[in-house]
Protein backbone atom coordinates (compact mmCIF):
# COMPACT_ATOMS: atom_id res chain seq x y z
CA UNK A 1 0.00 0.00 0.00
CA UNK A 2 1.45 3.37 -1.02
CA UNK A 3 2.07 6.40 1.25
CA UNK A 4 -0.68 8.63 0.18
CA UNK A 5 -3.42 5.15 0.45
CA UNK A 6 -2.08 5.15 4.38
CA UNK A 7 -2.86 8.86 4.73
CA UNK A 8 -6.35 8.27 3.26
CA UNK A 9 -7.31 5.15 4.93
CA UNK A 10 -6.22 7.01 8.43
CA UNK A 11 -8.66 9.91 7.45
CA UNK A 12 -11.03 7.57 6.41
CA UNK A 13 -11.14 5.73 10.18
CA UNK A 14 -10.43 8.76 11.58
CA UNK A 15 -14.06 10.62 9.85
CA UNK A 16 -15.65 7.01 10.89
CA UNK A 17 -14.87 7.29 14.50
CA UNK A 18 -15.82 10.85 14.99
CA UNK A 19 -19.41 10.07 13.36
CA UNK A 20 -19.83 6.63 15.10
CA UNK A 21 -18.07 6.92 18.35
CA UNK A 22 -17.16 3.85 19.05
CA UNK A 23 -17.01 2.75 22.77
CA UNK A 24 -19.11 6.02 23.18
CA UNK A 25 -15.56 8.09 22.83
CA UNK A 26 -15.92 11.69 22.40
CA UNK A 27 -15.45 12.87 18.78
CA UNK A 28 -12.04 14.57 20.38
CA UNK A 29 -10.40 11.58 20.99
CA UNK A 30 -10.89 9.87 17.39
CA UNK A 31 -10.09 13.25 15.73
CA UNK A 32 -6.63 13.68 17.97
CA UNK A 33 -5.78 9.68 17.31
CA UNK A 34 -6.16 9.77 13.74
CA UNK A 35 -3.72 13.08 14.12
CA UNK A 36 -0.98 10.76 16.39
CA UNK A 37 -1.40 7.81 14.10
CA UNK A 38 -0.20 10.00 10.75
CA UNK A 39 2.99 11.65 13.42
CA UNK A 40 3.77 8.33 14.84
CA UNK A 41 3.94 6.73 11.27
CA UNK A 42 5.84 9.50 9.56
CA UNK A 43 3.23 10.39 7.66
CA UNK A 44 3.41 13.98 8.44
CA UNK A 45 5.96 15.69 9.91
CA UNK A 46 6.04 17.99 13.17
CA UNK A 47 6.41 21.03 11.28
CA UNK A 48 3.54 20.38 8.97
CA UNK A 49 1.30 19.35 12.04
CA UNK A 50 1.59 22.29 14.03
CA UNK A 51 0.66 24.19 10.03
CA UNK A 52 -2.39 22.45 10.32
CA UNK A 53 -3.37 23.23 14.05
CA UNK A 54 -1.61 26.77 13.34
CA UNK A 55 -4.47 27.27 10.55
CA UNK A 56 -7.45 27.16 12.96
CA UNK A 57 -6.17 29.29 16.11
CA UNK A 58 -8.72 32.24 14.74
CA UNK A 59 -11.64 29.38 14.90
CA UNK A 60 -10.08 28.05 18.24
CA UNK A 61 -10.10 31.87 19.56
CA UNK A 62 -13.69 32.56 18.17
CA UNK A 63 -15.30 29.35 20.03
CA UNK A 64 -13.77 30.50 23.56
CA UNK A 65 -15.55 33.64 23.59
CA UNK A 66 -18.32 32.36 22.28
CA UNK A 67 -18.63 29.34 24.80
CA UNK A 68 -17.12 32.24 27.74
CA UNK A 69 -20.46 34.19 26.67
CA UNK A 70 -22.89 31.03 26.53
CA UNK A 71 -21.77 29.33 29.82
CA UNK A 72 -21.63 32.86 31.33
CA UNK A 73 -25.61 33.58 30.50
CA UNK A 74 -26.34 30.16 31.57
CA UNK A 75 -25.37 30.59 34.87
CA UNK A 76 -25.95 34.00 35.42
CA UNK A 77 -30.12 32.75 34.79
CA UNK A 78 -30.08 35.32 31.44
CA UNK A 79 -31.52 32.24 29.42
CA UNK A 80 -34.12 31.20 31.68
CA UNK A 81 -35.61 34.86 31.63
CA UNK A 82 -35.57 34.81 27.51
CA UNK A 83 -37.47 31.29 28.36
CA UNK A 84 -40.19 32.74 30.01
CA UNK A 85 -40.03 35.50 27.47
CA UNK A 86 -40.81 33.33 24.68
CA UNK A 87 -42.65 30.72 26.46
CA UNK A 88 -45.43 34.22 27.12
CA UNK A 89 -44.95 35.35 23.28
CA UNK A 90 -45.87 31.57 22.13
CA UNK A 91 -49.48 31.76 23.96
CA UNK A 92 -49.83 28.23 24.31
CA UNK A 93 -49.16 27.01 21.35
CA UNK A 94 -46.43 24.47 20.27
CA UNK A 95 -46.68 25.68 16.49
CA UNK A 96 -45.61 29.33 17.69
CA UNK A 97 -43.13 28.06 19.90
CA UNK A 98 -41.85 25.93 17.00
CA UNK A 99 -41.99 29.66 14.57
CA UNK A 100 -40.70 31.61 16.99
CA UNK A 101 -37.56 29.66 17.95
CA UNK A 102 -36.71 29.63 13.65
CA UNK A 103 -36.79 33.17 13.87
CA UNK A 104 -34.76 33.74 16.86
CA UNK A 105 -32.11 31.28 15.07
CA UNK A 106 -31.94 33.18 11.75
CA UNK A 107 -30.94 36.04 13.39
CA UNK A 108 -28.56 34.50 15.63
CA UNK A 109 -27.20 32.77 12.79
CA UNK A 110 -26.90 35.63 10.66
CA UNK A 111 -25.25 38.16 13.10
CA UNK A 112 -23.11 35.93 15.50
CA UNK A 113 -22.38 32.71 13.62
CA UNK A 114 -24.11 29.42 13.04
CA UNK A 115 -21.16 27.97 16.10
CA UNK A 116 -22.82 30.79 18.24
CA UNK A 117 -26.36 29.32 17.60
CA UNK A 118 -25.83 26.31 18.96
CA UNK A 119 -23.78 27.40 21.84
CA UNK A 120 -25.79 30.29 22.97
CA UNK A 121 -29.18 29.67 21.81
CA UNK A 122 -29.46 25.59 22.26
CA UNK A 123 -29.61 26.38 25.83
CA UNK A 124 -31.84 28.73 26.31
CA UNK A 125 -34.54 26.74 23.95
CA UNK A 126 -33.99 24.29 26.72
CA UNK A 127 -34.87 26.70 29.06
CA UNK A 128 -37.87 27.64 27.33
CA UNK A 129 -39.29 24.01 26.43
CA UNK A 130 -38.81 23.37 30.82
CA UNK A 131 -40.39 26.45 31.54
CA UNK A 132 -43.00 25.69 29.06
CA UNK A 133 -43.52 22.01 30.28
CA UNK A 134 -43.39 20.55 26.81
CA UNK A 135 -43.33 16.85 26.70
CA UNK A 136 -40.30 16.45 23.94
CA UNK A 137 -38.23 19.42 22.95
CA UNK A 138 -36.50 18.02 20.59
CA UNK A 139 -38.28 19.54 17.40
CA UNK A 140 -37.43 22.98 19.00
CA UNK A 141 -33.53 21.70 19.62
CA UNK A 142 -33.26 20.41 16.52
CA UNK A 143 -34.21 24.00 15.22
CA UNK A 144 -31.42 25.35 16.74
CA UNK A 145 -29.18 22.72 14.69
CA UNK A 146 -30.79 22.89 11.05
CA UNK A 147 -31.19 26.47 11.01
CA UNK A 148 -27.61 27.01 12.17
CA UNK A 149 -25.93 25.86 9.05
CA UNK A 150 -29.54 26.57 6.29
CA UNK A 151 -28.42 30.72 7.12
CA UNK A 152 -24.87 30.59 7.43
CA UNK A 153 -24.08 31.89 4.13
CA UNK A 154 -26.42 35.10 3.81
CA UNK A 155 -23.75 37.06 5.30
CA UNK A 156 -19.62 36.31 6.19
CA UNK A 157 -19.76 36.32 9.08
CA UNK A 158 -22.66 33.77 9.13
CA UNK A 159 -19.98 30.89 9.40
CA UNK A 160 -16.10 30.52 10.08
CA UNK A 161 -16.18 28.28 7.06
CA UNK A 162 -17.32 31.22 4.69
CA UNK A 163 -13.91 33.29 5.63
CA UNK A 164 -12.02 29.87 5.32
CA UNK A 165 -13.23 29.70 1.77
CA UNK A 166 -11.48 32.70 0.82
CA UNK A 167 -8.50 32.75 2.55
CA UNK A 168 -5.74 33.73 0.60
CA UNK A 169 -8.09 35.08 -2.17
CA UNK A 170 -10.13 37.90 -2.39
CA UNK A 171 -13.59 38.07 -0.15
CA UNK A 172 -16.45 39.55 -2.15
CA UNK A 173 -17.86 43.31 -0.58
CA UNK A 174 -20.62 42.93 0.95
CA UNK A 175 -22.84 44.00 -2.10
CA UNK A 176 -21.26 40.89 -4.43
CA UNK A 177 -21.74 38.76 -1.63
CA UNK A 178 -25.48 39.61 -1.16
CA UNK A 179 -25.73 39.64 -5.32
CA UNK A 180 -24.59 35.70 -5.49
CA UNK A 181 -26.14 34.84 -1.93
CA UNK A 182 -29.35 36.79 -1.41
CA UNK A 183 -31.42 34.34 -3.16
CA UNK A 184 -30.08 30.92 -2.55
CA UNK A 185 -30.14 31.94 1.31
CA UNK A 186 -33.67 32.81 1.50
CA UNK A 187 -34.50 29.41 -0.74
CA UNK A 188 -32.63 27.70 1.83
CA UNK A 189 -34.03 29.51 4.80
CA UNK A 190 -37.14 28.83 3.93
CA UNK A 191 -37.21 25.46 2.28
CA UNK A 192 -35.68 23.90 5.45
CA UNK A 193 -38.18 25.03 7.63
CA UNK A 194 -40.71 23.59 4.92
CA UNK A 195 -39.01 20.57 5.46
CA UNK A 196 -38.36 20.33 9.02
CA UNK A 197 -41.97 21.41 10.08
CA UNK A 198 -43.27 19.20 8.11
CA UNK A 199 -41.30 16.21 9.86
CA UNK A 200 -41.97 17.25 13.37
CA UNK A 201 -45.78 18.55 13.19
CA UNK A 202 -46.96 15.37 14.30
CA UNK A 203 -45.15 15.51 17.61
CA UNK A 204 -45.93 19.15 17.80
CA UNK A 205 -49.99 18.42 16.89
CA UNK A 206 -49.82 16.15 19.97
CA UNK A 207 -47.94 18.56 22.67
CA UNK A 208 -49.05 21.02 24.57
CA UNK A 209 -47.49 24.74 26.68
CA UNK A 210 -47.98 25.85 29.94
CA UNK A 211 -49.78 28.95 28.65
CA UNK A 212 -47.40 31.06 30.57
CA UNK A 213 -44.61 30.64 32.57
CA UNK A 214 -43.21 33.03 35.68
CA UNK A 215 -40.60 35.34 34.69
CA UNK A 216 -38.07 35.70 36.83
CA UNK A 217 -36.04 38.75 37.75
CA UNK A 218 -33.15 39.76 35.10
CA UNK A 219 -30.37 40.04 37.65
CA UNK A 220 -27.81 42.88 36.66
CA UNK A 221 -25.27 40.06 36.02
CA UNK A 222 -27.46 38.60 33.04
CA UNK A 223 -28.13 41.67 32.04
CA UNK A 224 -24.11 42.15 31.84
CA UNK A 225 -23.94 39.07 30.11
CA UNK A 226 -26.68 39.77 27.52
CA UNK A 227 -25.34 43.27 26.81
CA UNK A 228 -22.14 41.20 26.18
CA UNK A 229 -23.76 38.86 23.87
CA UNK A 230 -25.20 41.87 21.71
CA UNK A 231 -21.70 43.82 21.87
CA UNK A 232 -20.04 41.01 20.75
CA UNK A 233 -22.72 40.70 17.33
CA UNK A 234 -21.65 44.39 16.93
CA UNK A 235 -18.35 43.63 16.68
CA UNK A 236 -18.49 40.51 14.71
CA UNK A 237 -20.35 42.53 11.78
CA UNK A 238 -17.93 45.39 12.27
CA UNK A 239 -14.82 42.90 11.84
CA UNK A 240 -16.58 41.56 9.14
CA UNK A 241 -16.62 44.43 7.23
CA UNK A 242 -13.58 45.51 7.53
CA UNK A 243 -12.19 42.10 6.44
CA UNK A 244 -10.72 41.21 10.05
CA UNK A 245 -10.21 38.09 11.59
CA UNK A 246 -13.11 37.49 13.69
CA UNK A 247 -11.24 34.72 16.64
CA UNK A 248 -9.45 37.82 18.34
CA UNK A 249 -11.83 40.34 18.76
CA UNK A 250 -14.56 37.86 20.00
CA UNK A 251 -12.25 35.90 22.19
CA UNK A 252 -11.91 39.31 23.70
CA UNK A 253 -15.33 40.14 24.11
CA UNK A 254 -16.37 37.21 26.07
CA UNK A 255 -13.15 37.25 28.50
CA UNK A 256 -14.20 40.88 29.13
CA UNK A 257 -17.25 40.35 29.50
CA UNK A 258 -16.43 37.15 31.98
CA UNK A 259 -14.07 38.98 33.89
CA UNK A 260 -16.79 42.02 34.69
CA UNK A 261 -19.71 39.60 35.62
CA UNK A 262 -17.43 37.60 38.12
CA UNK A 263 -15.96 41.03 39.44
CA UNK A 264 -19.76 42.09 39.95
CA UNK A 265 -20.93 38.58 41.58
CA UNK A 266 -17.51 38.27 43.18
CA UNK A 267 -17.11 34.57 41.86
CA UNK A 268 -14.37 32.42 40.90
CA UNK A 269 -13.65 31.71 37.19
CA UNK A 270 -13.32 27.80 38.17
CA UNK A 271 -17.12 26.97 37.51
CA UNK A 272 -17.42 28.55 34.73
CA UNK A 273 -14.02 27.43 32.72
CA UNK A 274 -15.38 23.95 33.98
CA UNK A 275 -18.46 24.04 32.34
CA UNK A 276 -17.28 24.81 28.51
CA UNK A 277 -16.59 22.09 26.16
CA UNK A 278 -13.21 22.33 25.86
CA UNK A 279 -13.10 18.90 23.96
CA UNK A 280 -14.18 20.83 20.77
CA UNK A 281 -11.01 22.47 20.70
CA UNK A 282 -8.73 19.25 20.11
CA UNK A 283 -11.25 17.77 17.95
CA UNK A 284 -11.00 20.95 15.36
CA UNK A 285 -7.05 20.62 15.88
CA UNK A 286 -7.23 17.29 14.97
CA UNK A 287 -9.28 17.86 12.01
CA UNK A 288 -7.01 20.30 10.78
CA UNK A 289 -3.94 17.89 10.82
CA UNK A 290 -5.43 15.36 9.18
CA UNK A 291 -6.48 18.02 5.82
CA UNK A 292 -2.62 19.01 6.24
CA UNK A 293 -1.71 15.11 5.29
CA UNK A 294 -4.65 14.68 2.91
CA UNK A 295 -2.94 17.56 1.20
CA UNK A 296 0.51 16.12 1.22
CA UNK A 297 -1.10 13.67 -1.53
CA UNK A 298 -2.23 16.38 -4.10
CA UNK A 299 -5.86 16.02 -3.80
CA UNK A 300 -6.10 19.83 -3.70
CA UNK A 301 -4.25 19.86 -7.67
CA UNK A 302 -6.84 17.00 -8.01
CA UNK A 303 -9.65 18.50 -7.42
CA UNK A 304 -8.75 22.43 -8.82
CA UNK A 305 -8.08 20.59 -12.18
CA UNK A 306 -11.58 18.34 -12.43
CA UNK A 307 -13.83 21.76 -10.93
CA UNK A 308 -11.79 23.86 -13.62
CA UNK A 309 -12.89 21.32 -16.04
CA UNK A 310 -16.40 20.93 -15.23
CA UNK A 311 -16.70 24.89 -15.27
CA UNK A 312 -15.40 24.88 -18.72
CA UNK A 313 -17.55 22.39 -20.30
CA UNK A 314 -20.96 23.95 -18.06
CA UNK A 315 -21.29 26.18 -15.51
CA UNK A 316 -24.59 25.01 -14.84
CA UNK A 317 -23.07 21.31 -14.40
CA UNK A 318 -20.08 22.47 -12.55
CA UNK A 319 -22.82 24.57 -10.12
CA UNK A 320 -24.66 21.21 -9.40
CA UNK A 321 -21.62 18.73 -9.64
CA UNK A 322 -19.93 21.03 -6.95
CA UNK A 323 -22.06 21.62 -4.52
CA UNK A 324 -23.83 18.43 -4.00
CA UNK A 325 -20.35 16.65 -3.79
CA UNK A 326 -18.86 19.12 -1.45
CA UNK A 327 -21.82 19.00 1.06
CA UNK A 328 -21.47 15.02 0.73
CA UNK A 329 -18.09 15.41 1.58
CA UNK A 330 -18.10 17.66 4.46
CA UNK A 331 -20.49 14.74 6.28
CA UNK A 332 -18.17 12.90 6.03
CA UNK A 333 -14.73 15.15 6.82
CA UNK A 334 -16.40 18.11 8.52
CA UNK A 335 -17.21 21.32 7.27
CA UNK A 336 -14.60 23.41 8.39
CA UNK A 337 -11.00 21.17 7.12
CA UNK A 338 -13.25 20.43 3.69
CA UNK A 339 -13.77 24.26 3.63
CA UNK A 340 -9.85 24.94 3.30
CA UNK A 341 -9.45 22.37 1.01
CA UNK A 342 -12.80 23.15 -1.35
CA UNK A 343 -11.16 26.94 -1.00
CA UNK A 344 -7.81 26.38 -2.09
CA UNK A 345 -9.15 24.41 -4.67
CA UNK A 346 -11.79 27.31 -6.15
CA UNK A 347 -8.99 29.74 -5.61
CA UNK A 348 -6.42 27.55 -8.19
CA UNK A 349 -9.31 26.69 -10.74
CA UNK A 350 -10.21 30.27 -11.37
CA UNK A 351 -14.08 29.45 -11.43
CA UNK A 352 -16.97 32.07 -12.10
CA UNK A 353 -18.55 33.28 -8.72
CA UNK A 354 -21.43 30.96 -9.17
CA UNK A 355 -19.21 27.89 -9.49
CA UNK A 356 -17.59 29.47 -6.28
CA UNK A 357 -20.89 30.14 -4.74
CA UNK A 358 -22.11 26.31 -4.79
CA UNK A 359 -19.05 25.27 -3.42
CA UNK A 360 -19.29 27.31 -0.56
CA UNK A 361 -23.37 26.85 -0.32
CA UNK A 362 -21.93 22.67 -0.06
CA UNK A 363 -19.90 23.45 2.94
CA UNK A 364 -22.69 25.67 4.63
CA UNK A 365 -25.57 23.67 3.87
CA UNK A 366 -24.57 20.25 3.13
CA UNK A 367 -23.39 19.71 6.94
CA UNK A 368 -27.73 19.46 7.81
CA UNK A 369 -27.24 15.64 6.81
CA UNK A 370 -25.35 14.53 9.45
CA UNK A 371 -24.50 15.09 13.42
CA UNK A 372 -21.00 15.58 12.43
CA UNK A 373 -21.10 17.35 9.19
CA UNK A 374 -20.41 21.40 10.87
CA UNK A 375 -19.00 22.28 13.87
CA UNK A 376 -21.86 23.78 14.57
CA UNK A 377 -23.98 20.91 14.64
CA UNK A 378 -21.17 18.91 16.93
CA UNK A 379 -21.56 21.92 19.19
CA UNK A 380 -25.32 21.08 19.22
CA UNK A 381 -24.60 17.80 20.52
CA UNK A 382 -22.41 18.77 23.25
CA UNK A 383 -25.07 21.34 24.59
CA UNK A 384 -27.13 18.57 24.79
CA UNK A 385 -25.67 15.81 26.38
CA UNK A 386 -25.02 19.11 28.82
CA UNK A 387 -28.94 18.54 29.74
CA UNK A 388 -28.71 14.94 29.67
CA UNK A 389 -30.43 14.80 25.71
CA UNK A 390 -29.56 12.24 23.10
CA UNK A 391 -29.85 11.80 19.45
CA UNK A 392 -28.53 8.97 17.50
CA UNK A 393 -26.76 9.16 14.31
CA UNK A 394 -28.65 7.30 12.32
CA UNK A 395 -31.86 9.34 13.37
CA UNK A 396 -30.13 12.68 12.70
CA UNK A 397 -29.46 11.02 9.34
CA UNK A 398 -32.52 9.99 8.15
CA UNK A 399 -34.36 13.46 9.33
CA UNK A 400 -31.06 15.07 7.52
CA UNK A 401 -31.66 13.32 4.03
CA UNK A 402 -35.24 14.63 4.25
CA UNK A 403 -34.37 18.49 5.05
CA UNK A 404 -31.29 18.80 3.86
CA UNK A 405 -31.49 17.49 0.18
CA UNK A 406 -34.43 19.34 -1.17
CA UNK A 407 -33.09 22.95 0.36
CA UNK A 408 -29.36 22.44 -1.02
CA UNK A 409 -30.78 21.52 -4.65
CA UNK A 410 -32.81 24.01 -4.76
CA UNK A 411 -30.39 26.78 -3.08
CA UNK A 412 -28.06 25.29 -5.81
CA UNK A 413 -31.09 25.50 -8.45
CA UNK A 414 -31.53 29.16 -7.85
CA UNK A 415 -27.61 30.00 -8.45
CA UNK A 416 -27.85 28.68 -11.83
CA UNK A 417 -31.26 30.32 -12.57
CA UNK A 418 -31.14 33.70 -11.51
Amino acid sequence: MTENAIIWSIAGLTAAGVVTRPFRWPEAIWAALGAFVLLAFQLIGPVDALAGIAKGVDVYLFLIGMMLLSELARREGLFDWIAAIATSHAKGSPRRLFVLVYLVGLVVTVFLSNDATAVVLTPAVYAACRAARVRDPMPYLLVCAFIANAASFLLPISNPANLVIFAGGEMPPLSRWLSIFLLPSIVSIVVTFVCLYWTQWRTLSQDSLAASAERPALTRSASLAGWGILVTAIILVTASAMHADLGVPTFLAGTITTALVLMLTRQSPVETIKGISWSVLPLVAGLFVIVEALDRTGVTGLLSGQLASLASASQAEAVGVAGVFVAIVCNLVNNLPAGLVAGSAVQAAHVSDKVAGAVLIGVDLGPNLSVTGSLATILWLSALRREGLHISSWRFLKLGTVVMFPALILSLASLILF
